[in-house]
């Protein structure tokens, strides 16, 4: 929280937004570093250490925008100045996923600070360092990334695995992994760089997740001559082992781990102390005077294929020094599942640094199940805006040629109820003709349908309405109400018609929408779970996206509820006439053509 906040303020704020580094590249974003987060608690300075980034839809939208072969990504530092050595573990463009170690030169503890990724430049070489990103003392960084068939060691000194009888996982804690199905160990060749001199110490530091409670088993066991170390776990406890010069020790069994869990463990040695650390923490040493050695390194298995470890390890790396538990604490808390040191920030493009507003952003982040939605509502919208534009001009058509024939009407006398009427009228409602037809004689009123109607029927039965001597018996005045009763009804049909479109844009709006906000924020979490990055600031992007199509469902169901319920409340009223009309105007040709 306090890196997300820590880049509301720097990128909100323009005045103390980085200059850009070159103008060659047109994107760049933010990677806040915060060793004084909650969880991190980080309070002394690492050097030269690797920091793991985490890319994925919910944190970065411009996977399309970096170059295919990645050559134009570059990392800057702080001062804005600095190119950052840099390697890619892995860079999936299919899922939106990346994992990318930066080499940090200096980590202060308890402070925030900010670098950058650029990207967007399609004339540049590629500038990866894999050997360069760690430091000079780390002699064996196997990621098990699947690149090739058995591990392949980043750092400069290239030590080789000359056996491995584990299985590559091609989705682990970081990007791939190795699998160790209980039988079969990996084999580290011993070589110059591998060798533990006492003065300088010894680290062995690996992600690793027991699958079940294990009996006595090795992580890593190393023999010349009589000297023998070993990193075990029996039960769930995690301890280390030393046979120095005839010397036996042991660290106690006070470290238990979580099992079928990710867990960082590690074990340093110096000229006189055994240590073992889980996630960063130390939790047992002993006293041991160390003795040089150096022999092959047996990882998962003893050398005679032993105690064989069942379970997922990942990021194995070793040290010819004893390095400081503030970089062993900066692994746990940077590389896990719930990465608790960085966050990645929103996009800029050159030009507009810092000015991307909150909807640009949001939509940069919304997904294709998001888009989909919103174009069916966008649809749902303009075909229910047009039902209204067109109804309300329709009604309003029908309510100007309703007040021109009732005030016609009112002025005719008895003994001339048919003088409005014309026998070739066509009085079917049509609602394009009624806005783009003629209206010369109340075309568009449902009244002067509603007389016409009833004059015809009068002029079926009589012949010549305008001989009053004629009688109508009592039977034909109740066809002719029945008969414009059921009119009556035809013509409520035909101005309510397309009505249900906006009742199906009220219900049905918010409904699409928030269909579309399931979907994004489903997404958005299978990221995160796939990528281990759990911050704000990877939420909180693609929860935003996902939250634009339930707005757009309001959008569409807001105008489409308040038009309906106005064009219902006129056309309630207009039927109200038609009632009133039909009683007033059979009661009128009884009147005229009854016994005299």
């Amino acid at each position: 929280m306090r890196a997300f906040v820590l880049f509301i303020f720097i990128t909100t704020i323009p005045g103390i937004a980085s200059a850009w580094w070159n103008d060659t590249w047109s994107y760049r974003v933010p990677v806040a570093i915060d060793t004084g987060a909650t969880g991190a608690n980080i309070s002394t300075t690492a050097t030269n250490v690797p920091v793991l980034l985490r890319l994925h839809s919910a944190n970065f939208e411009d996977f399309f925008l970096v170059k295919e072969d990645l050559s134009d990504l570059r990392f800057i530092g702080q001062d804005g100045k600095t190119p950052l050595k840099f390697h890619v573990e892995s860079f999936d463009l299919l899922n939106q996923l990346a994992y990318i170690w930066v080499q940090l030169p200096q980590l202060s503890g308890g402070s925030s600070e900010r670098i950058w990724m650029y990207y967007g430049n399609d004339t540049v070489q590629g500038a990866q360092d894999s050997a360069g990103t760690f430091s000079v003392n780390q002699v064996v960084a196997l990621h098990f990334d699947g690149a090739a068939d058995i591990p392949v060691d980043a750092t400069a000194y290239g030590n080789q695995v000359s056996g491995f009888d584990a299985m590559m996982s091609p989705a682990s804690l970081i990007a791939g992994g190795a699998s160790f199905v209980g039988s079969g160990a990996m084999v580290l060749a011993d070589s110059p760089s591998l060798r533990l001199i006492p003065d300088k110490g010894f680290t062995l530091a690996m992600w690793i997740k027991p699958a079940g409670v294990q009996n006595d088993v090795l992580l890593m066991q190393r023999s010349e001559g009589g000297n023998v170390i070993e990193l075990a776990i029996d039960q769930s406890a995690l301890y280390a082992k030393a046979n120095m010069n005839g010397e036996i020790v042991e660290t106690p069994r006070t470290a238990p781990l979580t099992l079928d869990s990710w867990q960082h463990v590690a074990m340093t040695l110096n000229s006189n102390t055994l240590s073992v650390y889980v996630n960063g923490l130390g939790v047992a040493s002993i006293p041991l005077a160390t003795a040089e050695m150096g022999g092959e390194i047996f990882i998962g298995a003893a050398a005679d294929g032993t105690r064989a470890f069942s379970g997922e390890m990942d990021e194995l790396g070793i040290h010819n020094v004893q390095v400081e538990p503030v970089t062993l604490q900066v692994f746990a808390k940077n590389q896990g599942t719930s990465n608790l040191l960085t966050s990645v920030g929103k996009g800029e493009q050159l030009g507009n640094a810092g000015g991307t507003s909150y909807f640009v952003t949001i939509f940069q982040n919304t997904g294709t199940e998001g888009w989909v939605v919103i174009i069916l509502l966008t649809f749902m919208a303009v075909l229910s805006w047009i039902v209204i534009a067109f109804k309300a001009m329709f009604l309003g058509r029908v309510g100007k040629d309703n007040r021109a024939f009732m005030q016609q009407y009112q002025k005719l006398k008895n003994r001339d109820i048919a003088a409005l009427d014309r026998e070739d009228d066509d009085i079917e409602t049509n609602e394009s003709e009624a806005l783009f037809g003629e209206h010369d004689h109340f075309q568009a009123s449902p009244l002067y349908h509603i007389y016409h109607r009833g004059i015809t029927e009068v002029r079926d039965r009589v012949g010549d309405v305008a001989d009053t001597s004629m009688v109508l018996k009592s039977s034909s005045v109740n066809s002719i109400r029945s008969g414009l009763e059921a009119y009556v009804t035809r013509e409520i049909q035909s101005l309510n018609r397309n009505m249900v479109l906006l009742t199906i844009a009220v219900s049905g709006g918010p409904f699409l929408g928030l269909l579309g906000t399931v979907l994004g924020v489903m997404i958005t979490f299978a990221a995160i779970a796939a990528s281990g990055d759990v911050n704000i600031a990877a939420i909180a992007p693609g929860v935003a996206a996902a939250l634009l199509t339930t707005v757009a469902g309001l959008v569409v169901a807001i105008p489409a509820l308040f038009g309906y319920n106005w064009l219902a409340t006129r056309i309630k009223g207009m039927v109200a006439d038609m009632h009133v009309f039909t009683d007033e105007l059979v009661t009128k040709i009884a009147e005229q053509y009854s016994h005299k």
